[in-house]
């Protein structure tokens, strides 16, 4: 998967599946927060993606109430936004790319 941070810059990772996309970030220093270590508590894993992937991901991974909430948030809240503790990686996300929000 790839994480694309606010300035341009992208960065190729490999996750295990099941592991959240939190968990992918911290596991290779990606600056994604996650303040409540994944809890669905706060907001601070918030990623952005394009449409597609928001559609696919959404199929996986469905966006409940307690996430949309905490979403409202959100730096930067886009339509495709989603936390990243929320979304598990499947084999289906092969390639997957998120997005760090611009918190300028």
């Amino acid at each position: 998967m790839v994480f694309h941070d606010p300035l341009g810059g992208a960065i190729s990772v490999t996750g295990k599946v099941g592991d959240s996309l939190l968990d992918v970030a911290q596991k290779h220093n990606i600056d994604l927060e996650g303040a409540c270590g994944g809890e669905l508590a706060c907001s601070t894993c918030h990623l952005i993606m394009e449409p597609k992937w928001y559609e696919k991901v959404s199929q996986i991974c469905p966006k409940n109430e307690e996430e949309d909430d905490m979403l409202d948030l959100a730096w930067g809240l886009t339509d495709t936004s989603r936390l990243g503790c929320q979304i598990k990686l499947s084999d289906k996300l092969e390639g997957l790319e998120v997005y760090l929000p611009n918190e300028d």
